[in-house]
């Protein structure tokens, strides 16, 4: 029943108060050496060693002309070795979540409802929140989870069953994008998301935050990859709804 854009989240240098990723494996990280990013983070047997090594494992499949299942699934674990522990680590809940919802978009509908992949990344973003509240990460995720499980629920479904409100997903967006105002992937995902939802009624907003992942200055190889997609998504939101409906949906990760 759910879709769910998590594509968001592998960006700069936290701008939380998480444990500090050692500087030699975030600067692979950040230059796109991702399987090198991988190894090392592996190798340290942190957890935030291996949230660093879940998001590099997500930034390669995210980043990959084809869709990659076991690149995610491979995230996946990674990210429960993070949350194994350290469990109040909001980096590795907030991977495992954008794993689970990146393999529910390739998996499909009725095996994303039998796995429990709603639900598990739900509470994987609610721990995140929870053990960080200033992770602009996380709330960005958890925002783009509320308004994707209206979208395909309905509101009623969405707040009963649930408890998600576009409301409370507009709440996280604004949050997410006033801890971090200047990171090129979060203003970029808040844009696409709307854009998923209603790109008609949601313009003006979208418009906005792919203006400021325009402006802004990215900080990592992913980020710059991000802020291109920016630009091709603010030009095809003034050309045919059919081929920017398309665009979209290939950004976010459907088959």
């Amino acid at each position: 029943m759910m879709r769910w854009v998590f594509a968001l989240l592998l960006l700069t240098l936290p701008v939380s108060a998480a444990p500090p990723v050692p500087l030699a494996l975030y600067d692979l990280y950040a230059r796109g050496r991702y399987e090198e990013a991988i190894r090392a983070g592996e190798t340290s047997r942190s957890a935030v060693g291996y949230a660093l090594a879940a998001r590099a494992a997500l930034g390669d499949a995210a980043l990959r002309d084809a869709l990659c299942l076991e690149c995610l699934k491979r995230a996946e674990t990674l990210a429960r070795q993070a949350v194994a522990l350290d469990p109040k680590l909001s980096d590795g809940q907030t991977w495992l979540a954008a794993s689970l919802g990146y393999q529910a978009r390739i998996t499909g509908l009725i095996r994303a409802r039998l796995q429990n992949l709603p639900g598990q990344a739900k509470a994987a973003l609610d721990a995140a929140v929870a053990a960080e509240p200033d992770n602009a990460y996380a709330s960005a995720a958890l925002g783009g989870w509320n308004i994707e499980v209206v979208k395909t629920g309905g509101p009623f479904l969405a707040r009963r069953l649930y408890g998600a409100t576009l409301e409370g997903g507009f709440a996280l967006f604004d949050r997410a994008v006033t801890l971090a105002p200047g990171n090129v992937a979060i203003r970029y995902q808040v844009a696409l998301t709307l854009a998923g939802f209603d790109p008609v009624a949601q313009r003006g907003r979208i418009t906005a935050e792919l203006d400021a992942a325009l402006r802004a200055r990215p900080a990592t190889s992913y980020e710059r990859a991000m802020q291109g997609r920016a630009a091709q998504l603010k030009a095809a939101l003034s050309g045919e709804r059919v081929q920017f409906d398309t665009l979209v949906r290939s950004f976010q990760g459907y088959p």
